[in-house]
């Protein structure tokens, strides 16, 4: 039986540590640009309350989305033991290119994939370098396209990267920019032969929902009075988002395990895209609760979510890597059990991949 599987992770963690205090000297305003009539202390405090957030990191100002890409991409070399010659497809997710620091302009020309695999060195014009626009949920989308192109004959190995720097499109008068942060992971996926009850994916689900969905994360004005219209910062409706995710990304995942015939018993970890935890918590208890069970069990989601904040594409390519090589209290994985990454984001899209370690 020939199956997708992951043999080896790398990820990129920025050194510069932005911490909730850093936060609380902002003047926040509203939508409607006005003064939010509450301390930044109060505000900082309500939000760790509801995203768990306690820090998050930035880049250094010389590294763009494909310098940490290509980061995590050496790492997950590395780890795989793999000949970057022999891969056939970079898949790049991201949302806004190489934004340069200071600027807020974003290029995405060439391709971060083609960026990437030049600073990577390989030479091999059969190695097809291209990126994913998918919101948050694009590196699990990057899996599940290396996979079909597997099973369609046209790939056996592929390097999938999760890369953001997210701190360059945030508007620091809005609450919302305290979620934000950078980083990248990446995963060396190869289509192998393994028996009936060997790793690899199990299946897959992905959806999208894009009619009064569509604008629940967008691009606007900064909240600032009398701010330029023509400069743009990452936007979201919170409350449209967590409504959304609550709804739908519960009945996503079920579909995604049911697809695999996996008992959701048997199932060891949920690697879910770390975007506020009170969600994320909200999204796994709905899903057990599909399955008539009330409380999840112990240690099933681990988080990187406190001290990394959400790095959107690179949350869960992170996390994976770092449970793998066990830096995450609690949690560790072992041959044989059966995992699930999901995700959801901007477009508004959700996918699930299930997968045995």
């Amino acid at each position: 039986m020939l199956r997708s599987v992951i043999t080896g992770t790398g990820c990129y963690i920025p050194p510069s540590v932005q911490s909730n205090r850093d936060f609380a000297n902002h003047v926040f305003y509203s939508d409607l640009q006005e003064p939010l009539g509450i301390s930044p202390e109060v505000v900082v405090e309500k939000f760790k309350q509801i995203t768990g957030i306690e820090e998050r990191r930035y880049t250094t100002d010389d590294l763009t989305a494909s310098d940490i890409g290509s980061i995590a991409a050496k790492n997950a070399f590395i780890n795989s033991g793999t000949d970057p010659e022999e891969i056939d497809q970079i898949i790049v997710a991201h949302n806004f290119g190489n934004v340069l620091k200071h600027t807020i302009q974003m290029d995405a020309v060439p391709s971060l994939a083609s960026h990437i695999k030049h600073l990577l060195g390989i030479r091999n014009p059969n190695c097809i370098a291209y990126d994913i626009l998918f919101g948050c949920p694009g590196w699990v989308q990057g899996l599940i396209q290396a996979d079909a192109f597997f099973k369609a004959g046209l790939a056996k190995k592929a390097l999938v990267i999760g890369t953001e720097t997210l701190s360059r499109v945030i508007d620091m008068y809005d609450r919302d920019s305290m979620i934000f942060s950078d980083g990248a992971g990446a995963a060396v996926l190869e289509y192998k032969e393994v028996g009936d009850s060997g790793p690899g994916m199990l299946g897959v689900s992905a959806q999208t929902h894009s009619l009064e969905e569509v604008d629940y994360i967008n691009m606007g004005m900064s909240y600032y009075p009398g701010s330029d219209p023509r400069v743009r910062y990452i936007k979201m409706k919170g409350r449209k988002v967590y409504e959304y995710a609550m709804k739908y990304v519960p009945a996503a995942m079920k579909d995604c395990l049911d697809k695999s015939a996996v008992d959701i018993k048997d199932l060891k970890k949920v690697f879910i895209h770390q975007a506020n935890e009170k969600m994320d918590e909200g999204i796994i208890k709905r899903m057990y609760q599909l399955y008539g069970i009330s409380k999840p069990p112990e240690h099933i989601m681990p988080m990187s979510i406190h001290w990394l904040g959400n790095s959107s594409v690179a949350t869960i390519p992170t996390l994976y890597d770092l449970v793998r090589n066990q830096k995450v209290d609690d949690h560790q994985l072992s041959p044989g059990d059966v995992i699930l990454f999901a995700s959801v984001g901007a477009g508004m899209n959700i996918n699930a991949v299930c997968y045995r370690y």
